[in-house]
């Protein structure tokens, strides 16, 4: 198999499926009035995986790009929280799915974080 040269952030798989996991969370239906608060906090921070990532793809130089690179994995790190969150208290659908992409991100976010570490 032939690897594709990566010359945009929207090339890295992660980038793909954490954005792809904001689109999920945004269309999930988190309603009533009280789950007003967790539903733009889960959107909020789901979002913010993705623009991480693009910004650290754009910097120079493996510190800055670590910077962003951790900064998404924490911000994933927040968001499975809030996910469980939700579904305990009985507002999402498709948990199980939800988590397991937030697993498989994780994975690719740290692989993605040990290739740019200093040699």
């Amino acid at each position: 198999m032939i690897a594709k040269k990566v010359e945009s952030y929207h090339d890295l798989i992660v980038w793909q499926k954490s954005h792809h996991l904001v689109l999920e969370l945004y269309k999930a239906k988190l309603s009533k009035k009280e789950s007003e608060t967790l539903a733009a906090k889960i959107r909020e921070t789901s979002s913010s995986v993705p623009s991480h990532i693009a910004i650290g793809f754009k910097k120079r130089g493996k510190k800055p790009k670590l910077y962003f690179y951790r900064s998404a994995l924490t911000a994933l790190q927040e968001l499975d929280y809030y996910v469980l969150l939700a579904n305990e208290l009985g507002l999402l659908k498709n948990y199980s799915a939800l988590t397991e992409e937030i697993d498989t991100i994780e994975r690719m976010l740290k692989r993605l974080i040990r290739s740019n570490l200093p040699t």
